[in-house]
Order: C-alpha cells, then sequence, then structure tokens
C-alpha cells in the first residue's frame, strides 16, 4: 500500500477530513468505515445533490460547474457547522477541482483533504458492481477529464482492497490528529 504526502506541509489538526476522488473509488465505503473507527459522524456528498443533479446523472449527463453550485453550497454549509461547532466529521464529495476544495476549505486548516486514486479500469468495475446508485460508468470520463490532481491533499492508492486502503486513510488521520497535539 503505497501512502504519499501529495505536498511537504505537515500534517494539520483534521478536525474535518474530507475523502476526494472520482465517482466509485470508494469514498463512501472507506469513510463510512473511517468514521465508525473515530465515532464521527459521516456526511456523503451524494446526499447533498438536488433531485434535479440526480437526475440529470441517471440520464448520463455529466453535472456542470453551475450544476455543482448549490451542491458545494450545502457541503461548504455543513463543514463550516462542523468548524464552529468544533465536531470532527467525515465528508466525502469528489472535490476534483481545485476551486471546489478551496470552497469547502474555508481557509481553516483544520480541514484535511485525502485524495483517493485509482485507475479508470479499476474504479469501472466498482461502478458496475454497484447496484442502485444513479451514477454510471459512462459518465466516469468526465470525471477523470474535470479531475485537477490536488497538491494540497494527503493521497492515498485506492487500487488495493479496500479494507487496505481504509486501514491507511486511518492511518493517515490518526497521524493528522496526533500531529497535531
Amino acid at each position: 500500500m503505497t501512502v504519499r504526502p501529495v505536498s511537504d506541509a505537515p500534517p494539520r489538526r483534521a478536525l474535518v477530513a474530507v475523502l476526494m476522488g472520482v465517482s466509485g473509488v470508494g469514498k463512501t465505503t472507506v469513510g463510512q468505515a473511517a468514521a465508525a473507527h473515530f465515532g464521527w459522524p459521516l456526511f456523503d456528498g451524494d446526499d447533498f445533490h438536488s433531485a434535479a443533479n440526480i437526475d440529470k446523472m441517471r440520464r448520463g449527463v455529466a453535472l456542470d460547474d453551475a450544476d455543482r453550485a448549490d451542491w458545494l453550497n450545502a457541503l461548504r454549509a455543513r463543514i463550516g457547522q462542523c468548524l464552529h461547532e468544533r465536531r470532527p466529521a467525515i465528508v466525502t464529495c469528489s472535490a476534483l477541482k481545485k476551486k471546489y476544495r478551496d470552497a469547502l476549505r474555508q481557509d481553516s486548516r483544520e480541514v484535511l483533504f485525502v485524495y483517493l486514486q485509482a485507475e479508470r479500469n479499476i474504479v469501472a468495475k466498482r461502478i458496475g458492481a454497484r447496484r442502485g446508485h444513479y451514477f454510471r460508468e459512462n459518465l466516469l470520463d468526465s470525471q477523470y477529464a474535470a479531475l485537477e490532481e490536488p497538491e494540497e491533499a494527503l493521497a492515498v492508492q485506492a487500487g488495493e482492497p479496500l479494507d487496505r486502503v481504509t486501514a491507511a486513510v486511518i492511518a493517515l488521520l490518526e497521524n493528522a490528529l496526533q500531529n497535531a497535539r
């Protein structure tokens, strides 16, 4: 399992950890396990999409910046609430572009991004195995096209089995919390 910091910046206190990456990379599965491990709430970015956005993706149409604006504002508000209440949390969100991450970060050093990376073929298999989710494999190329690799995140190779990815993410977050003391 390869885990590497994307930047040389020292880890910050991770009051809100945002698990980011393309759809199907494992954000929700890893986020659920990490939230359970730490006893933190999990806020799944999928739950913040409007009905119109979900319908659009069901029809195989990729979201654009305008579609994502209200979604990002809702996630930003939830993160802001957690920061204001000093309540740690895990948030899953694609956060594909730097401007999205900047909006979610809110100039806070207490928001830590963990970038789950995996090759397209691995993610496509995971998407194909999902049942009942509105995101389809035909939208995956649009996610990779929109992705701006983060410089301000910790990165985990998410092509491994998800239990190993989860263990790596938990270790990163424990390390970040330890270094913040």
